[in-house]
């Protein structure tokens, strides 16, 4: 998840550069219009990076949140197992204690 992340930055921030330089090239207006249109579409593709991280960043609280708890339910599954397993050679011990007087 972490390369995809980057992945994805790397490549809009080639596609936000090479939008801009044929833009530029190709513009049939004037520079003031043009840095006009390209102020807005930084800003827009600015706000919309913003919300991209908040989203991964809320999706990676998600995860990390998802697998603590599944890690305490191994760790509590377990627990349970090694307590039962315990208990029974107890038995077991006793059973053969009993049986050799």
């Amino acid at each position: 998840m972490k390369n995809s992340g980057k992945g994805f930055i790397i490549g809009l921030a080639t596609g936000i550069t090479a939008g801009t330089i044929f833009a530029l090239l190709y513009a049939p207006d004037t520079g003031k219009n043009t840095r006009g249109r390209l102020s807005y579409r930084l800003n827009s593709y600015v706000d919309e990076l913003r919300s991209l991280i908040e989203q991964l960043k809320d999706e990676k609280e998600k995860i990390s949140s998802q697998a603590k708890e599944d890690s305490d339910k191994v760790i509590e599954d377990a627990k349970n197992r090694a307590d039962g397993l315990i208990k029974e050679a107890e038995s077991l011990l006793e059973n053969i204690e009993k049986s050799d007087k």
